[in-house]
């Protein structure tokens, strides 16, 4: 490994005087060896179908076609318009499209006919009605069965429905039946032992479902598994394609819950002291405006701080409590691993990009918006 990714200090930046605070940096060299560690993981490219909500860059999916990775997942038609952009060959949305998203998802298709697009569905309602605006326009759309294998927050439950609403998809003129789709983002067990005995439990009737398919001979030709927790787990299933998103930048919370997972920090939000409102108390513009606030604190890993205590974070101001608040003037740069990256990320229209300890420019997070052009 070289010196960018390795060397304890990898995070600082010696042109930090000419970053606007707060700031998002990306660092590229990290950012690739993550990708190169998914690879590895997975056994080739052909396997990964990577979640692109957790960077919302067209750069990094750049990165991630030139180490031979061809589909993506994306939870926004905004994203799925920035990865076929940016050059993907095959973009599953995997939200079931409702309203005006349906004529959306075919405007995608129209705009970018290169791309082959794909959608989740869990009722049979809004399986016609896709299929009906498809047909209608003489087009058709790839269609995953969205399977709720546990998480409760979409998807059908594996068994008789479920199989009779893959056959409806598969009947339905204007729709291809593209495989099953489950995510088990619930599972968060931190020994990975742990964690492959309640996935295993869990993925027993997704398997029971695909060999009913099967032995109709109904077309099953993708099942996408897991996210970044099971990743290692569904890695070792013949016939899954993986979709981990968190590890092309990793974080904070994922590193301390799940160990196992050797990824690098690869992006770091550089803040400044703003104040220092009495004795022991430092103010920083890390406010939740700039990191990510549904969880509870801590919410970001301050590096090479003395101990801390986090006593206030409002819309522009994290206030924090340390004994050492003397050693701080207004201005000085104190960097930070957020605990969540993913909607962090979606609180910046650029991020910084880092390479050989400096700031050389910025890409846009183009995804962050809910609406490109389509």
């Amino acid at each position: 490994m070289n010196t960018a990714t390795s060397h304890p200090d990898w995070y600082r930046i010696q042109n930090a005087f000419a970053v606007p605070s707060p700031a998002l940096v990306f660092h590229p060299s990290r950012i690739a060896e993550n990708v190169r560690r998914m690879i590895r993981m997975a056994g080739e490219p052909e396997r990964l179908r990577p979640h692109v909500k957790t960077h919302k860059t067209p750069e990094i999916v750049a990165i991630q076609l030139r180490s031979g990775i061809r589909a993506f997942k994306c939870a926004t038609i905004a994203e799925a318009e920035m990865t076929a952009a940016a050059g993907a060959a095959d973009v599953l949305l995997a939200m079931q499209p409702v309203g005006p998203a349906i004529d959306r998802v075919l405007a995608l298709q129209r705009a970018f006919p290169a791309c082959t697009f794909g959608v989740l569905v869990d009722c049979e309602s809004v399986a016609r009605a896709v299929g009906a605006r498809a047909a209608a326009e003489g087009a058709v759309v790839r269609v995953w069965l969205d399977v709720n294998s546990g998480m409760n927050r979409t998807g059908i439950v594996p068994g008789p429905d479920a199989y009779r609403l893959y056959r409806t998809i598969h009947d339905t003129p204007g729709l291809v039946a593209a495989g099953l789709h489950v995510y088990d983002g619930h599972i968060h067990d931190r020994e990975l032992e742990a964690r492959t005995a309640t996935c295993d439990h869990e993925y027993a009737a997704v398997d029971s479902l695909a060999h009913d398919i099967r032995r109709a001979d109904l077309p099953l030709p993708e099942i996408v598994a897991g996210g970044t927790p099971t990743f290692p787990v569904h890695a070792r299933r013949a016939g899954v394609r993986l979709s981990p998103g968190t590890p092309v930048l990793w974080d904070a919370g994922y590193s301390a819950g799940y160990p196992d997972l050797e990824f690098l920090h690869a992006a770091v939000l550089l803040s400044r002291v703003v104040s220092k409102p009495s004795g022991g108390l430092v103010c920083l513009d890390l406010g939740t405006k700039a990191l990510a606030s549904e969880m509870p604190q801590p919410r970001v890993v301050l590096l090479d701080l003395p101990p801390y205590r986090i006593v206030a974070h409002n819309e522009e101001h994290l206030v924090i409590e340390t004994d050492a608040a003397p050693q701080f003037a207004p201005g000085d740069v104190v960097y930070g691993i957020p605990i969540h990256i993913c909607p962090t990320v979606a609180r910046y229209e650029t991020a910084s990009i880092a390479e050989d300890g400096r700031c050389t420019g910025e890409w846009r997070i183009t995804a962050r918006d809910r609406r490109i052009s389509v």
